[in-house]
């Protein structure tokens, strides 16, 4: 059987994941064992916290969708209710970015949910 070398690539590899982990605490960046595991957790955290940022987000602009429709004589969820009856598709994104950036625009937005409300609502 063959005898394999392999001092250049195990050396590389290494060093790759070496560099990845600069930065990290104590012995994590630069024993290569700990370093390792150190990566394949960072790694796993970071996937996975891409994806919560999308839900992070989307309750960042509800509540500031809430506090604006409040300050419009409204709650969140009416406020969404009467968009939806009026036809008026906006994302939530946009609709928290009216509330911070146009407070004018957001209440026109806000006053014809509370037309298709009704006099309830009012």
């Amino acid at each position: 059987m063959a005898r394999i070398k392999r001092g250049v690539t195990k050396h590389r590899r290494h060093k790759k994941i070496l560099a990845l982990t600069k930065g990290h605490y104590s012995v994590r960046h630069s024993l290569y064992r700990r370093a390792h595991e150190s990566f394949i957790h960072a790694f796993r955290y970071s996937w996975e916290h891409r994806r919560d940022k999308k839900g992070d987000m989307r309750s960042l602009w509800q509540v500031r969708i809430n506090a604006a429709a409040r300050a419009n004589g409204l709650t969140y969820s009416k406020l969404i209710h009467g968009l939806k009856l009026a036809g008026i598709q906006v994302n939530r994104k946009m609709l928290a970015e009216l509330a911070i950036r146009d407070p004018q625009a957001f209440a026109q937005v806000a006053d014809q949910a509370r037309a298709q409300l009704g006099p309830a609502s009012a």
